[in-house]
């Protein structure tokens, strides 16, 4: 599957990595970057949205999602781990439940421009997880640059495959293709953010790192078993 993802913000706190413990999978590590885990928050809108060499499936080529993870490994394999991801659109949110195995959400997303800011709300309406809500305003205040060899932009960027699992437990992996990140340091007004709450996790009182990308175009794999 292609998609193209755009107007990305990365916001990330640091966290113990013995808070994330049972919310992730007992077949995956947690990765850490100088002994410590992270936990990320990134609104994105979505695009051009289509499996390989097919046309895109009516109502679901583009859409706005809020997904909320953790790095992880599994063996040398690294990787993400989501949380949740919620999703303005009702379909592809079951598409990617029934095909992905990922914990998509309904909810109701607005994206708008607000002179250089972006603005973006989300609210889950999806009775399957717990509320959450995001608002926040957000631009770049630097230069693009690529993500530096053993940074931590690296480490929580340069993530080129996902994991989950089947209600079973059994775990899987797919792999993305992309190239490598143009980042740069952005700054965000963050009015609400409810989002690991959802999750009973708390957040640590300090500022979180942010970056920002205004496009990248990717790659999906199928989702296969971890071990193929």
């Amino acid at each position: 599957m292609t998609q193209t993802w755009y107007d990305l913000l990365f916001v990330h706190w640091p966290i113990d990595a013995s808070s994330l413990r049972s919310l992730v999978p007992s077949f995956l590590e947690i990765d850490t970057f100088d002994q410590t885990a992270w936990i990320g928050v990134i609104p994105l809108g979505m695009r051009n949205i289509h499996f390989k060499n097919l046309p895109p499936i009516p109502f679901t080529s583009r859409f706005l999602e809020l997904n909320v993870r953790t790095y992880v490994r599994s063996g040398e394999k690294r990787g993400v781990y989501f949380f949740s991801l919620d999703a303005a659109n009702p379909l592809a949110v079951e598409v990617a439940r029934g095909c992905y195995y990922l914990p998509y959400f309904n909810a109701r997303m607005t994206h708008s421009c607000k002179g250089e800011d972006i603005v973006y709300k989300s609210e889950r309406t999806d009775h399957r997880g717990r509320p959450g809500v995001f608002d926040a305003s957000y631009r770049p205040i630097a230069e693009p640059q690529l993500t530096g060899k053993g940074s931590i932009e690296e480490f929580l960027t340069e993530r080129y495959r996902l994991f989950t699992s089947t209600k079973t437990g059994e775990p899987l992996i797919a792999e993305i293709h992309h190239k490598q990140w143009a980042l740069q340091v952005a700054q965000a007004e963050i009015r609400s953010n409810s989002m690991t709450e959802a999750l009973g996790i708390k957040l640590p009182d300090v500022a979180p790192l942010l970056h920002f990308a205004k496009e990248l175009e990717t790659l999906e794999w199928a989702i296969e078993r971890v071990g193929n």
